[in-house]
């Protein structure tokens, strides 16, 4: 005869993350603890479902072992690369070579955050480029449209400048 306790923990286990509680019965893998590899199968085993669906899931198999006390499987990677064949995320094209693997250790939400992130920067830095350009074209079509000074005129328009030593 099982102990209840340890059958109501298990039902408790089971609807907090209830996609991965069935596929795992399905699979006869182990629910919780689960392995980092059994959660990286699941994300396989799930890709038709989206990102967003998927990372929910995800994150109730986070959370019911971080309640638990136990080690999060969910992070870094086997899940997060397993993650990155259904969102497509590639690293930002400014970081280097060594940085952009790193990039994909990273958990899903951080590496949504800093794509993002890089592209607002790549826009913003796209439009200040254009701003710059613009306003070089603009002052080149002014020089060329002013009339060219004489000699006597450049000299007038200069203001005086003090000499060292000597007060007017």
């Amino acid at each position: 005869m099982a102990n209840p306790v340890l059958a109501a923990l298990a039902a408790a286990r089971r609807q907090r993350a209830p996609l991965f509680a069935r596929w795992c019965e399905r699979e006869r893998e182990m629910f919780c603890p689960a392995s980092p590899a059994v959660v990286a199968r699941f994300v396989r085993d799930h890709a038709g479902m989206g990102i967003e669906a998927l990372w929910q899931a995800i994150q109730e198999i986070s959370c019911t072992h971080v309640t638990l006390g136990l080690a999060d499987p969910t992070v870094g990677g086997p899940v997060a690369l397993a993650l990155d064949d259904i969102a497509e995320l590639s690293p930002p094209l400014s970081w280097p070579d060594a940085w952009k693997q790193r990039f994909k250790a990273l958990p899903h939400d951080l590496k949504v955050f800093i794509a993002a992130h890089e592209i607002g920067r790549e826009k913003s830095l796209r439009r200040t480029q254009h701003a710059l350009a613009h306003a070089n074209k603009m002052l080149a079509r002014l020089r060329a449209a002013r009339p060219p000074m004489e000699k006597d005129q450049t000299n007038e328009a200069e203001p005086q400048r003090a000499q060292p030593g000597r007060q007017d």
